[in-house]
C-alpha cells in the first residue's frame, strides 16, 4: 500500500505544478518514487500485477499532461520510449534496492537520471521533421547541452525523494533503537 502511496505522490509531483500555471522544470517525485516502487514490488508474483498497474497510472498522466496541460494530440509512438523506461527503473529498484544500502541508493539515482537524460534526449533528437536539432553531431550536443538544466533538477529531485524514501525508515529505526536502549538501561534522554 506504501509503494501506491508513493507512486500518488510521484504522480502528484507532476500535475500539481501545471494545476498553479507553474512549470517543474523536471522537479519531481518520479525517479525516486519509481526506484522505491520498484523495491516494494517483491517477487514475481506480485511483480506480475503491480508494475503494469504502476505503468498504466503513468501512462494515463502522461496522457493528462500531453493532451490537457500541454495542449497537444497524444502520440502513442512518441511516449513508448518513457514506458519502457518507467518499468526499467521500477525493475532496478526491485533488483537493487529489496535490500538498500547508501551505495545502492545512490547507484540507482545516478543510474535512472541519467539513463533519463541520454535515452529521452536522444528522442527528441530522432524525432524526424517534428526535431528543433539538426542530425549531426553539433545538433545531437546541442540537444544534451539544453537538456542539462533539466538533468540536473531531475537528479536533485531523485535524490532527494530517494533518500527519503530509503533513509527516513532507517533513522526512524535507529532512533526508535536508542529510545529502547535507554529506557532498558534507564538512562536518562538528554
Amino acid at each position: 500500500m506504501l509503494a501506491y502511496f508513493v507512486l500518488l505522490l510521484a504522480v502528484l509531483s507532476r500535475i500539481l505544478p501545471h494545476a498553479f500555471h507553474s512549470v517543474s522544470w523536471n522537479f519531481t517525485a518520479l525517479g525516486g518514487g519509481l526506484l522505491f516502487f520498484g523495491s516494494r514490488i517483491g517477487g514475481s508474483r506480485r511483480a506480475a500485477w503491480m508494475l503494469p498497474s504502476a505503468l498504466a497510472v503513468l501512462m494515463a498522466t502522461d496522457y493528462y499532461l500531453t493532451v490537457f496541460a500541454y495542449g497537444y494530440s497524444f502520440q502513442v509512438r512518441e511516449y513508448a520510449v518513457t514506458w519502457i523506461w518507467y518499468a526499467a527503473v521500477c525493475l532496478l529498484g526491485m533488483g537493487l534496492l529489496q535490500k538498500p544500502t547508501v551505495l545502492r541508493v545512490v547507484a540507482g539515482v545516478l543510474t535512472s537520471s541519467t539513463s533519463f537524460f541520454l535515452v529521452s534526449n536522444f528522442v527528441v533528437w530522432t524525432s524526424g521533421s517534428m526535431s528543433m536539432y539538426p542530425h549531426s553531431f553539433a545538433g545531437l550536443s546541442a540537444c544534451y547541452i539544453a537538456g542539462l538544466p533539466f538533468y540536473r533538477n531531475d537528479l536533485v529531485s531523485t535524490a532527494l525523494t530517494a533518500g527519503a524514501l530509503f533513509g527516513l525508515p532507517v533513522l526512524a529505526a535507529r532512533i526508535a533503537y536508542s529510545l529502547q536502549a535507554a529506557h532498558r538501561n534507564d538512562l536518562p534522554l538528554a
